[in-house]
Order: C-alpha cells, then sequence, then structure tokens
C-alpha cells in the first residue's frame, strides 16, 4: 500500500482539480457565513465573547475525547 510520501522521503502532490475546486468552494462559504453574520454579532454584545468562549471550550473537549479515542 502506498502512503502519502513517495521512496525519497518526500510528500507526493496529490490533489485533484476536483479537490482544489471543493476546498475554494469551502473558503468562498465561509468567508460569507462569517461577513453575513457580522450585523447580528455586532447587535448581540459583549456576550457573544462569553458564547465564543462557551462554545470553543465544549469543541476543544470533543476533540480531546476524540484524540483519545484514536490513541491505541
Amino acid at each position: 500500500m502506498s502512503g502519502p510520501h513517495s521512496s525519497s522521503g518526500e510528500l507526493k502532490r496529490g490533489l485533484k482539480n476536483r479537490h482544489i475546486q471543493l476546498i475554494a468552494l469551502g473558503g468562498a462559504i465561509g468567508t460569507g457565513l462569517f461577513l453575513g453574520s457580522a450585523g447580528v454579532l455586532k447587535s448581540a454584545g459583549p456576550s457573544m465573547i462569553l458564547g465564543y468562549a462557551i462554545c470553543g471550550f465544549i469543541a476543544f473537549m470533543i476533540m480531546r475525547q476524540l484524540g483519545e479515542m484514536i490513541v491505541e
């Protein structure tokens, strides 16, 4: 089975045109979501910092738990 490394130890360039297009599409959608929600975030006020901190902490804990499941 061949991995992402070539025989010389360097990484292989394996992205196809489809992958690059989907990465660009995801970036465009993500930017639109951030810019579109700016007005709502502006009207929410300082409580958004607390909301982002709580959601970030929850996401961090979920990622730690997923990492624990992967490690043997």
